[in-house]
């Protein structure tokens, strides 16, 4: 008993608290299946970096802010244009986030654009650590402009930084005046050519003038987004139009 204590102490006071939990019963594993002092170490490790793994990616996605449900499983991609659907596997691999490369995704209301970049995004957060973090413009441009207030905006942009990825949604809903087209060019610019945005918008670049105003800024925050960016365009039929068509279909004929 001492020396079991003794032990849960030593792992302990290292914060190898999934050993403490799993080193017993490995320790008698060990011995039936005869691994050897190496094979148990190298085994009673791995649960404990597994642990730690799972742990850290809970915490990217709690941070992420990642809307709840929009994930690949829940995605429809049968609904999707066929050359998204081929574009989806490339993303996933996420070599788009180490070239700092954007991800655009164009198309009318409930097309199923935020679903699709969520869900990329949650894939990049799991199975390759990837920072991010979600946030509708209207939000940000809110904060952005509290923080400019504070002159505390240049720590916010440094705070922003740490994210790989960052999901800009819903773009084409912002009506900005001077100010707020001023601190959302400023996002865009600092992380050109350096971070990844993810952006969702219902309307094309010939519209956002609706949103930046200013022709010259305009011009240039599609050139910055643009050029390096993968562009989705989601010309489908409307999910939620859909999904309107078949519970009217089934209320139809439950009636009499």
């Amino acid at each position: 008993m001492k020396e079991k204590t003794s032990t849960e102490m030593l792992l302990r006071s290292l914060c190898l608290t999934t050993m403490v939990k799993q080193y017993e019963d490995l320790a008698e594993k060990a011995e039936k299946e005869d691994w050897g002092h190496t094979g148990y170490l190298r085994n009673l490790c791995e649960v404990e970096l597994s642990e730690r793994q799972s742990r850290s990616t809970q915490r990217r996605l709690k941070r992420s802010g990642l809307p709840d449900g929009k994930t690949m499983e829940t995605l429809d991609q049968r609904q999707l244009p066929a050359r998204v659907r081929r574009q989806i596997p490339g993303l996933l691999e996420g070599t788009f986030v180490g070239r700092a490369e954007n991800v655009l995704a164009f198309g009318l209301p409930g097309r199923g654009k935020t679903h699709l970049v969520s869900a990329i995004a949650r894939e990049l957060i799991v199975n390759h650590n990837c920072r991010v973090l979600f946030t509708t413009a209207f939000h940000l441009v809110q904060q952005m402009l509290i923080a400019k207030r504070d002159l505390a905006l240049e720590k916010m942009l440094k705070k922003m930084d740490r994210f790989e990825v960052i999901i800009l949604d819903d773009i084409g809903y912002v009506q900005q005046d001077h100010n707020e087209m001023e601190v959302l060019f400023t996002f865009l610019s600092e992380r050109y050519e350096r971070r990844s945005i993810m952006i969702t918008s219902n309307l094309v670049f010939s519209q956002w003038d609706k949103i930046f105003k200013d022709p010259m800024t305009t011009a240039a925050a599609i050139d910055r987004l643009v050029h390096h960016s993968v562009i989705l365009e989601l010309d489908n039929e409307s999910y939620r139009a859909k999904q309107a068509r078949k519970r009217q279909k089934a209320g139809g004929k439950g009636g009499v």
